[in-house]
């Protein structure tokens, strides 16, 4: 019901065995939003074994005015288990949307695009930038690469000039209604369960 405690209780009976587990979240209880099978475990812990199943894709959004979005942006790809998010611009970014899945995210920060860029092509990951704009190709049928970043707008003006230009591959999402664009943490979700659904073992999803 509405108001009861978020997750579990205290550990009931002996405690299991193991250095994944947190001594003072066996003993006080586990209300962090996490799925069953990190309940007690050490935050350290939980992201070790992310880092063994995260995916081959990065998502990268363009932060020149702040934009609400990016907590969104850091929730979803922590769920579809994102390589990294990186913030492009400013470094400061509301938090609140995130809902403390930062904390078992990597999240890096790169001044403009050309760090973005030269970040990407270190590790031989595609750029594939995502904007409803003249030449892109839509995601539903273009095919994503496997390692890629993908690269979003801000609310409103979308991608930049220079973004644009250092995408080797354009996407949009296909709309049918009468609004120009979607919310850029709604589009970020779209293109995330595309690669998803192009590239997951879905077997290992919880």
């Amino acid at each position: 019901m509405f108001g009861e405690p978020v997750g579990v209780g205290p550990w009931p009976g002996d405690w299991p065995l193991g250095e994944q587990y947190d001594p003072d979240l066996l003993a006080g209880g586990d209300r962090r939003n996490v799925v069953d099978a990190y309940r007690y475990w050490r935050r350290d812990a939980v992201v070790a074994d992310l880092d063994r199943r995260r995916h081959g894709f990065h998502v990268a959004i363009e932060n020149f005015q702040h934009d609400h979005n990016i907590g969104t942006v850091v929730r979803t790809a922590n769920a579809f288990a994102a390589r990294a998010v990186h913030i492009v611009g400013r470094k400061r970014w509301n938090r609140r949307g995130a809902m403390v899945t930062d904390r078992y995210q990597h999240v890096h920060h790169h001044p403009d695009v050309a760090s973005l860029v030269d970040y990407a092509g270190e590790r031989g990951l595609a750029l594939v930038g995502v904007d409803n704009t003249p030449g892109s190709v839509s995601v539903e049928t273009a095919g994503l690469p496997r390692d890629c970043v993908l690269l979003f707008g801000q609310e409103g003006p979308g991608l930049t000039e220079e973004a644009r230009a250092a995408a080797g591959l354009l996407v949009s999402i296909a709309q049918f209604g009468s609004t120009r664009s979607i919310n850029a943490g709604v589009a970020a979700g779209i293109v995330m369960h595309a690669w998803v659904r192009e590239h997951a073992d879905l077997g290992q999803a919880w």
